[in-house]
């Protein structure tokens, strides 16, 4: 079993680390965004997605069609 652990830290909106470690090592993996448009897009796509729509519970996996 590997335990799940999330923090949030710091006042810089577009950066996330993902952290596997063990006793005696730790991998990291770090995306950092360099403009919130990114982000933007990715709301503006998912609402032209859900236009028509029933009322229900979505995922981005439904927006993007990874399902």
């Amino acid at each position: 079993e590997v335990p799940i652990q999330s923090i949030r830290e710091g006042d810089v909106v577009g950066e996330h680390t993902i952290i596997f470690s063990g006793p005696r090592e730790r991998l990291e993996l770090t995306h950092r965004a360099a403009s919130r448009e990114i982000f933007a897009r990715g709301a503006l796509r998912a609402a032209q997605w859900i236009i028509g729509k029933p009322a229900g519970l979505y995922t981005m996996q439904d927006v993007l069609g990874l399902q």
